[in-house]
């Protein structure tokens, strides 16, 4: 199975407002760089889009590794908020609807083709390739 791992982040200005999602995938010496964007969007929303579209450009199964500096979208799989959120009929601890469900349903319908780890990484710290991907989502936030 194809080891691929991805760094990915999301950006947004004003949030709510314009927003823009960035991943880089790397698997062996090869590298994709996609980029998306959403005229009216949160953070959040924006976090989630870079793991979905990422995991919906590889079409062999993978094992991968999305490094995310999002506490949003790691401590979901990580902390099993997820789970708990599937048991609750999406909604959160506090019984309130889980936020970008359709994203959440949507991605765990991508985990399914592959087996996915998430890595917690500091956002904005020195790690070359979570820096870079942030530019890259603050840079597709702008078109």
């Amino acid at each position: 199975m194809k080891e691929v791992t991805i760094y990915t982040d999301g950006a947004c200005s004003g949030n709510p407002g314009p927003g823009g999602w960035a991943a880089i995938l790397r698997y062996g010496s090869r590298e994709r760089v996609i980029t998306g964007a959403e005229r009216q969007t949160t953070n959040n929303r924006m976090e989630l889009a870079a793991v979905v579209e990422s995991l919906r450009v590889l079409k062999k199964r993978c094992k991968i590794f999305i490094h995310t500096d999002s506490a949003y979208v790691a401590n979901a799989f990580n902390q099993g908020w997820i789970e708990g959120w599937l048991k609750n009929g999406w909604k959160t601890a506090n019984k309130k609807p889980v936020k970008n469900k359709d994203l959440w349903q949507n991605l765990l319908s991508q985990m399914d083709r592959h087996e996915v780890r998430f890595v917690k990484v500091k956002g904005h710290a020195d790690n070359d390739l979570n820096n870079r991907v942030d530019r890259l989502a603050v840079e597709a936030m702008k078109l």
